[in-house]
């Protein structure tokens, strides 16, 4: 008969065993991507708040001519300062303002794959996508949130733009593609990755 310390030994080496097992493996895997979308969300949210709050002093000061100039210095900032944390924070579109927002792979497949949901009715503000992938050998978590097109964003991205705003534009993004854009139209989207140890 088993005393309580072998019975005890025993539970323990159970317990180790559980905690290896593909089961417990995969719940705590689940919890971590959990984590990481609560947080990736978090990021996005203040990123969002920020350059909003930013264009709208910007529109109210001087207007879209000012404020696509204060984009286009206040958005990579604001990426730099929310990437913390191992984080990369950014923006990517298909119709590209600046070209160095040009999506990766993974990035334009989830772009288009967002589009097609736009396509079949779903609401653009609610669209986003996680995925854990290789990048350079390095488990990564990546994360991706359409951004809808308001009526701020039409102030600078819509087909109906007229100097000076049209020539500003021109002047800051000589190859600029993002224009044509209608009221619920998904911009772009903000991307975001984390490498896991």
């Amino acid at each position: 008969m088993a005393t309580w310390s072998t019975r005890a030994r025993m539970i323990s080496v159970a317990a180790a065993i559980l905690s290896a097992s593909p089961i417990a493996m995969a719940a705590d895997e689940t919890a971590s991507r959990t984590s990481l979308l609560q947080q990736a969300r978090s990021l996005v949210s203040a990123f969002s708040e920020k350059l909003k709050n930013q264009l709208m002093e910007a529109m109210n000061a001087g207007g879209p001519v000012t404020a696509v100039e204060v984009c286009k210095i206040a958005a990579p900032v604001i990426a730099r300062e929310i990437s913390i944390e191992g984080w990369s924070v950014g923006r990517t579109a298909l119709k590209l303002r600046n070209p160095q927002n040009k999506p990766d792979e993974w990035e334009r497949q989830t772009l288009e794959s967002f589009v097609a949901e736009k396509v079949k009715g779903a609401n653009a503000a609610t669209l986003e996508r996680t995925d854990l992938v290789e990048v350079n050998g390095v488990r990564t978590f990546r994360f991706m949130r359409a951004i809808p097109t308001g009526e701020l964003c039409l102030s600078c991205h819509s087909s109906e733009l007229k100097d000076p705003l049209r020539a500003k534009i021109i002047e800051l993004y000589p190859a600029d593609q993002a224009v044509g854009f209608k009221l619920g139209d998904i911009r772009g989207a903000f991307t975001l990755s984390k490498p896991l140890q």
